[in-house]
C-alpha cells in the first residue's frame, strides 16, 4: 500500500468533528498513523506547537504538514509521501 516508511501523526482534540473525519479518512485508506490528543497530552501539545500547528486536526506526514481536514489536500500530501490513495 505504501512505497516507503513514512511516519504520520494526527494531532487531535476530543470534541473535534474534523479530527474524527480525518481519522476516519486515514483508517478507510489503510494509512498507518499515530494519534496525539493535544488537550490531554502535554508532550503532544509541545510537539504540535514545534511542528507549526495552529489548530486541529493537524497532520504531519514525514517532513510535510496539513493544517485542517481537506480531503484533496490530504490525498495530495499522502501521494507525495508515497502512499497509494
Amino acid at each position: 500500500m505504501k512505497k516507503r516508511q513514512t511516519r504520520i501523526t494526527l494531532y487531535t482534540s476530543r470534541n473535534c468533528s474534523h479530527c474524527r473525519r480525518a481519522k476516519t479518512y486515514l483508517q478507510q485508506n489503510h494509512i498507518p498513523f499515530s494519534e496525539q490528543d493535544v488537550e490531554r497530552n502535554k508532550r503532544a501539545q509541545l510537539d504540535f506547537m514545534r511542528a507549526g500547528g495552529r489548530g486541529v486536526p493537524f497532520i504531519v506526514i514525514g517532513d510535510q504538514s496539513v493544517q485542517g481536514f481537506e480531503p484533496k489536500q490530504l490525498q495530495k500530501a499522502l501521494r507525495q509521501a508515497g502512499f497509494d490513495v
